[in-house]
């Protein structure tokens, strides 16, 4: 009876290994269905610019869900790049209270100096009280000074000179608005002052903030050695807390330049670069890339190497660089 039990173990062991293995076939068998390209071999190859072209028929296109649109034409005013960060507003408050304070105190000594001389002239202050005034006073205005001098050292005359300087600083102190500081890379210079600039917090480019021009930093950045200019939000933004990296466009004064609004779905990144899929015919799709491109609200503006026009795969791109990468691996085997 043991012999038995024994061997119907192993019968029931070396059952369940087939089925495993069978079961394990078709499942591999699966995988290399869906691996296997849209496209054949013969489908995909290189044209005479070296761009790499896809022929797909009408059900091939069906199958990936391919969206086609004609490109917009769009014009871009001059911009500069730049980055930099949002400032701690905490700092530029603990300046302005120094400032305050230092003008409140030298108010108080010519208000105390006036008072004496006053009582001077009618022979109730002694002489030696007048000098102890006169010196407090000197002394005071002297600080006041050097408090505004930092002041516009480490910010600018244009913060400096606000009117509205308790208030702008509230509104920064609660978020309402933010400080930005962009730097443009080492070696370029502006001659002339942005006339605002577009933001973007650095892990999203796809949603621009506007931001108006305030003054330039008064100092220049450790790290980046750029030429730097400050920028306030004037709204509340999400991703604009104080330290935040920031992608800075400035607009700066020249003629407008012509290009294309490519749609936001319609590049994809590969090897660090940015493409797009055209459709050369009713069944052929060329990947090619777009340079000098500008994020913006609606897309990308691109003016080089595309027109208005030309018929880009909006919806379904990221699928066609999928194919292209299945044929290299099936090449490759």
């Amino acid at each position: 009876m043991k012999r038995i039990i024994l061997i119907a173990l192993g019968i029931a062991a070396v059952g369940g290994m087939i089925f495993a293995y069978l079961q394990m076939s078709k499942e591999r068998a699966a995988e290399r269905e869906r691996e296997k390209p849209v496209a054949s071999e013969s489908e995909i190859h290189r044209n005479a610019g070296g761009e790499t072209v896809i022929t797909m028929d009408d059900e091939a296109r069906k199958q990936i869900g391919l969206t086609i649109l004609p490109l917009a034409a769009a014009q871009l005013q001059p911009e500069v790049k730049g980055y930099g960060r949002v400032l701690d507003p905490a700092l530029l408050s603990a300046a302005a209270t120094e400032l305050v304070s230092a003008r409140a105190t030298g108010e108080a000594s010519q208000k105390e100096l006036a008072r004496l001389q006053a009582l001077a002239g009618q022979n109730n202050a002694s002489a030696r009280a007048l000098e102890a005034a006169q010196a407090a006073a000197s002394r005071d205005a002297a600080q006041s000074e050097l408090a505004r001098m930092r002041f516009v050292v480490a910010w600018g005359k244009a913060i400096a000179s606000r009117e509205d300087l308790p208030d702008f600083l509230e509104s920064l102190s609660s978020g309402e608005s933010s400080l930005v500081r962009i730097d443009l890379l080492a070696g370029e210079l502006l001659k002339t002052q942005p006339m605002g600039a577009r933001l973007f917090v650095f892990s999203d480019e796809t949603n621009s903030v506007e931001a108006n021009f305030i003054g330039p930093a008064t100092a220049v950045d450790a790290q980046t050695q750029g030429q730097g200019f400050l920028f306030l939000v004037k709204s509340r933004q999400t991703g604009f807390a104080p330290g935040a990296a920031v992608i800075g466009y400035l607009k700066i004064s020249g003629d407008a330049r012509s290009g294309v609004m490519i749609p936001r779905g319609a590049v994809v990144r590969f090897n660090g670069r940015p493409w797009i899929y055209l459709q050369m015919g009713g069944q052929t799709f060329v990947r090619r890339e777009i340079s000098e491109e500008r994020p913006l609200a609606e897309g990308w503006f691109a003016a080089q190497g595309v027109k208005a026009g030309d018929l880009v795969v909006v919806s379904g791109a990221q699928m066609l660089l999928s194919e292209e990468q299945k044929y290299q691996i099936r090449v490759g085997d």
